[in-house]
Protein backbone atom coordinates (compact mmCIF):
# COMPACT_ATOMS: atom_id res chain seq x y z
CA UNK A 1 0.00 0.00 0.00
CA UNK A 2 1.09 3.56 -0.66
CA UNK A 3 0.17 6.21 1.92
CA UNK A 4 0.36 9.94 1.23
CA UNK A 5 1.29 12.41 3.98
CA UNK A 6 0.45 16.10 4.16
CA UNK A 7 1.24 18.41 7.08
CA UNK A 8 0.67 22.07 7.80
CA UNK A 9 -1.89 22.67 5.07
CA UNK A 10 -2.61 26.06 6.64
CA UNK A 11 -5.85 26.79 4.78
CA UNK A 12 -4.05 26.74 1.43
CA UNK A 13 -6.45 25.20 -1.09
CA UNK A 14 -4.16 25.50 -4.09
CA UNK A 15 -1.26 23.71 -2.36
CA UNK A 16 -3.53 21.00 -0.96
CA UNK A 17 -5.07 20.25 -4.35
CA UNK A 18 -1.64 20.13 -6.01
CA UNK A 19 -0.19 17.77 -3.40
CA UNK A 20 -3.20 15.48 -3.51
CA UNK A 21 -2.90 15.22 -7.29
CA UNK A 22 0.81 14.42 -7.04
CA UNK A 23 0.25 11.80 -4.34
CA UNK A 24 -2.58 10.22 -6.31
CA UNK A 25 -0.34 10.05 -9.39
CA UNK A 26 2.22 8.27 -7.21
CA UNK A 27 -0.38 5.60 -6.49
CA UNK A 28 -1.41 6.59 -2.97
CA UNK A 29 -4.72 5.08 -1.91
CA UNK A 30 -4.71 6.26 1.70
CA UNK A 31 -3.87 9.64 3.19
CA UNK A 32 -2.68 11.03 6.52
CA UNK A 33 -2.98 14.70 7.50
CA UNK A 34 -0.46 15.66 10.16
CA UNK A 35 -2.14 18.71 11.65
CA UNK A 36 -2.41 22.46 11.23
CA UNK A 37 -5.17 22.36 8.68
CA UNK A 38 -5.89 26.04 9.36
CA UNK A 39 -4.02 29.27 10.10
CA UNK A 40 -2.29 31.73 7.76
CA UNK A 41 -4.24 30.90 4.60
CA UNK A 42 -7.47 32.20 3.09
CA UNK A 43 -9.43 28.96 2.53
CA UNK A 44 -9.97 27.39 5.97
CA UNK A 45 -13.53 26.19 5.35
CA UNK A 46 -12.59 24.47 2.09
CA UNK A 47 -9.57 22.73 3.62
CA UNK A 48 -11.48 21.57 6.69
CA UNK A 49 -14.34 20.22 4.58
CA UNK A 50 -11.90 18.49 2.25
CA UNK A 51 -10.00 16.78 5.05
CA UNK A 52 -13.23 15.90 6.85
CA UNK A 53 -14.43 14.14 3.68
CA UNK A 54 -11.12 12.31 3.38
CA UNK A 55 -11.37 11.13 6.99
CA UNK A 56 -14.91 9.89 6.34
CA UNK A 57 -13.44 7.87 3.45
CA UNK A 58 -10.74 6.28 5.63
CA UNK A 59 -7.98 8.90 5.96
CA UNK A 60 -6.32 9.78 9.27
CA UNK A 61 -5.95 13.31 10.63
CA UNK A 62 -4.29 14.56 13.80
CA UNK A 63 -4.58 17.91 15.52
CA UNK A 64 -1.99 20.66 15.18
CA UNK A 65 -1.37 23.69 17.37
CA UNK A 66 -3.21 26.07 15.04
CA UNK A 67 -6.21 23.72 15.03
CA UNK A 68 -6.14 23.54 18.84
CA UNK A 69 -5.91 27.34 19.04
CA UNK A 70 -9.49 27.55 17.75
CA UNK A 71 -10.57 26.86 21.32
CA UNK A 72 -11.26 30.21 22.96
CA UNK A 73 -8.27 31.33 25.01
CA UNK A 74 -5.98 28.63 23.62
CA UNK A 75 -4.02 30.76 21.15
CA UNK A 76 -1.68 32.40 23.63
CA UNK A 77 1.35 30.43 22.46
CA UNK A 78 1.00 31.82 18.92
CA UNK A 79 2.56 35.10 17.87
CA UNK A 80 0.26 38.09 17.40
CA UNK A 81 -0.21 37.73 13.64
CA UNK A 82 -0.96 34.01 13.93
CA UNK A 83 -3.52 34.72 16.66
CA UNK A 84 -5.14 37.30 14.40
CA UNK A 85 -5.39 34.69 11.65
CA UNK A 86 -7.01 32.22 14.04
CA UNK A 87 -9.55 34.86 15.12
CA UNK A 88 -10.30 35.55 11.43
CA UNK A 89 -10.57 31.82 10.77
CA UNK A 90 -12.83 31.11 13.75
CA UNK A 91 -15.42 33.51 12.35
CA UNK A 92 -15.42 31.70 9.00
CA UNK A 93 -15.98 28.16 10.26
CA UNK A 94 -19.32 26.75 11.31
CA UNK A 95 -19.92 24.69 14.46
CA UNK A 96 -19.40 21.36 12.69
CA UNK A 97 -16.09 22.47 11.18
CA UNK A 98 -14.81 23.78 14.51
CA UNK A 99 -15.93 20.61 16.30
CA UNK A 100 -14.11 18.46 13.74
CA UNK A 101 -10.82 20.30 14.31
CA UNK A 102 -11.12 20.39 18.09
CA UNK A 103 -12.06 16.71 18.18
CA UNK A 104 -9.00 15.48 16.28
CA UNK A 105 -6.61 13.22 18.22
CA UNK A 106 -3.13 14.45 19.10
CA UNK A 107 -1.51 11.23 17.90
CA UNK A 108 -2.48 8.02 16.11
CA UNK A 109 -0.60 4.72 16.05
CA UNK A 110 -0.99 2.76 12.82
CA UNK A 111 0.85 -0.54 13.03
CA UNK A 112 4.53 0.31 13.45
CA UNK A 113 3.94 3.98 12.56
CA UNK A 114 3.11 6.96 14.76
CA UNK A 115 1.39 10.02 13.30
CA UNK A 116 1.68 13.23 15.34
CA UNK A 117 1.91 16.92 14.53
CA UNK A 118 4.81 18.04 16.69
CA UNK A 119 6.57 15.25 18.60
CA UNK A 120 6.00 11.95 20.37
CA UNK A 121 7.20 12.96 23.86
CA UNK A 122 4.63 15.72 24.47
CA UNK A 123 2.19 15.93 21.55
CA UNK A 124 0.09 18.69 23.11
CA UNK A 125 3.07 20.78 24.19
CA UNK A 126 3.95 21.53 20.55
CA UNK A 127 7.74 21.46 20.97
CA UNK A 128 9.60 21.27 17.66
CA UNK A 129 11.87 18.38 16.67
CA UNK A 130 14.45 20.83 15.38
CA UNK A 131 17.60 19.50 17.03
CA UNK A 132 19.19 16.17 17.92
CA UNK A 133 17.98 16.22 21.53
CA UNK A 134 14.35 16.72 20.51
CA UNK A 135 14.62 13.96 17.91
CA UNK A 136 16.16 11.62 20.49
CA UNK A 137 13.39 12.38 23.00
CA UNK A 138 10.73 11.79 20.38
CA UNK A 139 12.18 8.46 19.27
CA UNK A 140 12.53 7.36 22.91
CA UNK A 141 8.88 8.15 23.62
CA UNK A 142 7.42 5.61 21.20
CA UNK A 143 7.96 1.99 20.32
CA UNK A 144 6.98 2.61 16.71
CA UNK A 145 9.72 2.15 14.14
CA UNK A 146 8.61 5.17 12.07
CA UNK A 147 7.29 8.48 13.40
CA UNK A 148 5.90 11.03 10.95
CA UNK A 149 5.50 14.67 11.99
CA UNK A 150 4.93 18.15 10.63
CA UNK A 151 5.21 21.44 12.56
CA UNK A 152 8.81 22.27 11.53
CA UNK A 153 7.82 23.21 7.93
CA UNK A 154 11.13 21.93 6.47
CA UNK A 155 11.68 18.40 5.18
CA UNK A 156 14.08 16.14 7.06
CA UNK A 157 14.62 12.49 7.88
CA UNK A 158 16.27 11.37 11.13
CA UNK A 159 17.39 7.85 12.00
CA UNK A 160 19.21 6.04 14.77
CA UNK A 161 22.90 5.38 14.20
CA UNK A 162 24.84 2.33 15.37
CA UNK A 163 25.27 3.84 18.86
CA UNK A 164 21.60 4.79 19.02
CA UNK A 165 22.20 8.50 18.49
CA UNK A 166 19.99 10.31 15.95
CA UNK A 167 21.48 11.25 12.58
CA UNK A 168 19.88 13.76 10.23
CA UNK A 169 19.50 13.08 6.53
CA UNK A 170 18.31 15.71 4.07
CA UNK A 171 16.14 13.90 1.52
CA UNK A 172 16.20 14.65 -2.20
CA UNK A 173 12.68 15.23 -3.54
CA UNK A 174 11.51 12.37 -5.72
CA UNK A 175 14.22 9.94 -4.57
CA UNK A 176 12.93 7.03 -2.48
CA UNK A 177 14.73 6.36 0.80
CA UNK A 178 14.82 2.73 2.03
CA UNK A 179 13.82 2.57 5.71
CA UNK A 180 16.02 -0.20 7.07
CA UNK A 181 14.22 -2.27 9.69
CA UNK A 182 17.33 -2.26 11.89
CA UNK A 183 16.96 1.49 12.45
CA UNK A 184 14.25 3.71 13.89
CA UNK A 185 13.09 6.70 11.88
CA UNK A 186 11.52 10.12 12.32
CA UNK A 187 10.33 11.89 9.19
CA UNK A 188 9.44 15.58 9.02
CA UNK A 189 7.33 15.73 5.87
CA UNK A 190 7.47 19.53 5.41
CA UNK A 191 4.65 22.01 4.97
CA UNK A 192 2.10 21.62 2.22
CA UNK A 193 0.58 25.06 2.73
CA UNK A 194 3.48 27.24 3.85
CA UNK A 195 7.05 26.07 3.09
CA UNK A 196 9.80 28.11 4.74
CA UNK A 197 13.02 26.92 3.13
CA UNK A 198 13.24 29.39 0.25
CA UNK A 199 11.36 27.10 -2.15
CA UNK A 200 7.68 28.01 -2.66
CA UNK A 201 6.76 24.53 -3.92
CA UNK A 202 4.40 22.63 -1.61
CA UNK A 203 5.86 19.74 0.40
CA UNK A 204 4.46 16.27 1.03
CA UNK A 205 5.64 12.66 1.14
CA UNK A 206 4.50 9.12 0.46
CA UNK A 207 5.34 5.74 1.91
CA UNK A 208 5.45 2.37 0.18
CA UNK A 209 4.59 0.15 3.14
CA UNK A 210 5.46 -3.11 1.36
CA UNK A 211 8.90 -1.94 0.27
CA UNK A 212 9.51 0.28 3.33
CA UNK A 213 10.54 3.18 1.13
CA UNK A 214 9.72 6.83 1.85
CA UNK A 215 9.69 9.46 -0.90
CA UNK A 216 9.59 13.19 -0.23
CA UNK A 217 8.04 15.48 -2.85
CA UNK A 218 8.06 19.17 -3.72
CA UNK A 219 5.06 20.15 -5.81
CA UNK A 220 4.80 23.45 -7.75
CA UNK A 221 1.42 25.15 -7.45
CA UNK A 222 -0.20 28.55 -7.94
CA UNK A 223 1.41 30.16 -4.90
CA UNK A 224 0.87 33.63 -6.39
CA UNK A 225 -2.87 32.99 -6.55
CA UNK A 226 -2.92 31.72 -2.97
CA UNK A 227 -0.98 34.79 -1.85
CA UNK A 228 -3.43 37.08 -3.66
CA UNK A 229 -6.29 35.46 -1.74
CA UNK A 230 -4.53 36.18 1.56
CA UNK A 231 -4.14 39.84 0.64
CA UNK A 232 -7.74 40.09 -0.55
CA UNK A 233 -8.91 38.64 2.77
CA UNK A 234 -7.03 41.34 4.69
CA UNK A 235 -4.78 38.84 6.46
CA UNK A 236 -1.23 39.90 7.41
CA UNK A 237 1.07 40.58 4.46
CA UNK A 238 3.71 38.33 6.02
CA UNK A 239 1.62 35.26 5.21
CA UNK A 240 1.33 36.15 1.54
CA UNK A 241 5.02 37.02 1.23
CA UNK A 242 5.99 33.66 2.74
CA UNK A 243 4.08 31.82 0.04
CA UNK A 244 5.82 33.78 -2.67
CA UNK A 245 9.32 33.42 -1.19
CA UNK A 246 9.03 29.96 0.30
Amino acid sequence: MRIGFLADLHANREATEACMKALSRAGCKRFVFLGDLIGYGADPAWVVDFVRAQVAAGAVAVQGNHDAALREGAGGALHAEARAAIDWTRARLDDAQRSFLLGLPLAVEDGDRLYVHANAFDPGGWAYVHNALAVERSLAATGCSLTLVGHVHDQALHYTGTAGQPIRFDPVPGVAVPLLASRRWLAVVGSCGQPRDGNPAAACAWLDTAGRRLTFLRVPYDHAGAAAKIRAAGLPETFAARLEGG
